[in-house]
Formats: C-alpha cells, structure tokens, sequence
C-alpha cells in the first residue's frame, strides 16, 4: 500500500507541475495572441511520447548518420565537378596546343621551300658570276688601258646582276 500511495501522489505532482507552467503560459497567449487555449493532453498520450523517446533517439541517430553522409557525399560531388572541369580546360588546350603544333609545321614547310628557291637562285647566280670573271683576262692586266677598260666591262656586268637580284627580292 505504500507503494500505490508514493505512486499516486507522483503523478499528481506532475499534473499540478505542468498545470503552473500551462497556466502562466496560457494568459500570456490569450492576451497577445488571442488564441483558443490549449487542449490539455491525456495521460496516454504522455506515456506513447516517454516510449517514443528511445524511438526518436534511434530516428535522431539515423538523421545524424545520413546528414553525415549526405555532406559527404556533396564533398565528392564538388570534387567530381571540379575534376571534369579539369578535363574540359585541358582536352581545350590540348586542342590549341594541336593547332599551334599544325601551323609551325606549316610554317616550317613555306620556310623549307623558301630555304629552296633561295639556293637555287644562289646557285644560278654563283654561275653568272663565275663567267662574268672569267671573261676577264687577267694576264692583259698588267696594261693599264687593257686593265681599265676589263673593269669598266665587268662593272657593267655586275651593275646588271645586280639589278636582276634587287628585282628578285
């Protein structure tokens, strides 16, 4: 029996407890808010919320776990954006990189050719002047009226091979 009395007089305690507290926030409401008072809760359905309590410490752990993997797994994507941003600038520059590459070769094509005309130019030109020198007599040099007329010929010659080389450039 003293069991049953202690028993009883605990859950009045609490009922009177919260009674204070609804009270006292109650008239706060009403006067601010003007809203119907607060339906008092039967006792069954504060003992479904204490058997609950462990349930929800379960669901809080669950909502922690999954928050948990959700940033992380958000982390992973902004690496994997991040890494196919990568690939996307580099295939780009690669492809620059690409074309750079195709017009110096082309350009060292057009020099290669260029390289070629100039030497066989060079080459024509080697042999006009070698018989622009032989033409001269160089044993007559010794005259000086033989020597002075020979040059006046090979001047002429070289003013016009000259003058066919300023037009080629």
């Amino acid at each position: 029996m003293a069991e049953a009395k202690t028993s009883k007089k605990a859950v009045p305690a609490r009922k009177t407890v919260r009674k204070k507290v609804t009270a006292k926030k109650a008239p706060a409401k009403k006067a601010t808010a003007k809203k119907a008072p607060a339906r008092k809760t039967p006792a069954k359905k504060v003992a479904a919320k204490r058997k609950a309590a462990p349930r929800a410490k379960a669901d809080l752990k669950a909502t922690a776990m999954e928050s948990g993997r959700k940033a992380l797994q958000a982390g992973l994507g902004v690496y994997g954006m991040a890494y196919d941003q990568i690939l996307e600038n580099l295939e780009t520059v690669q492809s620059q990189v690409d074309e750079a590459q195709a017009k110096l070769n082309d350009r060292r094509k057009q020099a290669e050719k260029l390289y070629d005309a100039l030497v066989k130019r060079g080459k024509a030109v080697e042999k006009e002047a070698l018989k622009a020198f032989e033409d001269l007599e160089l044993e007559a040099l010794t005259d000086r009226a033989v020597f002075d007329a020979q040059m006046e010929k090979a001047k002429s010659k070289f003013d016009a091979l000259r003058t066919k080389v300023s037009k080629l450039i």
